[in-house]
């Protein structure tokens, strides 16, 4: 008797949820975006009439185009572990990226390390995580060792970052740059990467006078020219150094074309049944890809007439 009552009472309220549920609608949809050019890096000087948003594939009149400069960004971090890190300073080089990095936290900021092995395995030390002293405790316990399969381990790394909560990510990659022990060739890791539209910016840890245009001929002779490659091809960009100076100057770079990020509006016009409705973005061609949030609850929007179309969105400006 308890058991059915307790059931009822569950019943009962699993029913009103659902029916709260069905009517909660919000009364303004705000939709940040980010978008990347054909190359894959991110633009920053998108104009309002680039972009036009749709709503269960119907157009929609906004009335409110932004663009931010301090959007939150998801982390990847991928260190290499490997023997030939523990050379030359190069872990304590990377370390202090990782540090420069996470101390220019903002708010929504999450963070995820993983380091890869001679396996090409990314193992991750920290799930994504607003915490950065959480990644520094992670750091101390990093020893190197063996051989390295950065491209083994790089090739998995896209899926992972889905698993930040920011529409903004990218892939930071810290190695020495050279690969002895991957089972993908340098050709088959271009080719995964290309359709990637996460940028990755690789540090390679050695003298920038090591930079040379030649293929590797030995382990103690950084191919730094795979990562440079690697790094363009997803729309991101190598930096060369192991002083703090030139670690620093590469963060700040980073952080200006990946905290660019846009924001588009509109209010709901409280007409209609109040459901989950699909959102999505025409624009410009010179854009590649966009990423933005799926849908919102809601009424109907307001959907654009014909005689509507092609005039000026009010309160575009750029936020600071």
């Amino acid at each position: 008797m308890v058991r059915r009552f307790i059931a009822v009472l569950a019943l009962c309220a699993t029913s009103a949820f659902a029916q709260y549920e069905e009517q909660l609608s919000v009364s303004y949809v705000m939709v940040p975006f980010t978008v990347l050019s054909r190359n894959g890096a991110p633009i920053t000087d998108l104009q309002a009439k680039e972009v036009s948003l749709l709503v269960d594939d119907k157009p929609v009149a906004t009335d409110m185009f932004e663009m931010a400069f301090n959007a939150p960004v998801s982390w990847t971090i991928l260190l290499d572990g490997s023997g030939s890190m523990g050379l030359a300073g190069k872990m304590d080089a990377a370390k202090a990226a990782i540090n420069a990095l996470t101390a220019r936290r903002r708010a929504g900021d999450d963070f995820a390390l993983y380091v890869f092995d001679s396996a090409g395995h990314a193992n991750e030390l920290v799930p994504f995580t607003e915490n950065p002293s959480a990644i520094t405790r992670a750091l101390d316990v990093v020893k190197p060792w063996g051989k390295t399969a950065f491209f083994d381990a790089l090739a998995e790394m896209p899926a992972r970052t889905e698993l930040g909560r920011n529409p903004s990510r990218a892939i930071i990659l810290l190695s020495d740059g050279i690969d002895n022990a991957s089972k993908m060739s340098r050709e088959q890791i271009q080719k995964r990467l290309e359709a990637v539209a996460i940028p990755i910016y690789a540090f390679g840890l050695r003298e920038p006078a090591e930079q040379k245009k030649v293929p590797a001929i030995s382990e103690e002779m950084s191919n730094i020219n795979v990562l440079e490659e690697l790094a363009s091809a997803t729309g991101g960009k190598l930096f060369v150094g192991n002083q703090p100076g030139q670690i620093a100057k590469a963060m700040d770079g980073i952080e200006s074309n990946l905290r660019a990020q846009y924001l588009i509006g509109f209010s709901p016009t409280g007409k209609g049944t109040v459901k989950y409705r699909r959102i999505s973005l025409r624009l410009a061609g010179r854009v590649r890809s966009v990423r933005v949030r799926a849908g919102y609850r809601g009424t109907e929007p307001p959907v654009v007439s014909a005689a509507s179309r092609g005039k000026p969105k009010r309160n575009e400006r750029k936020k600071s």
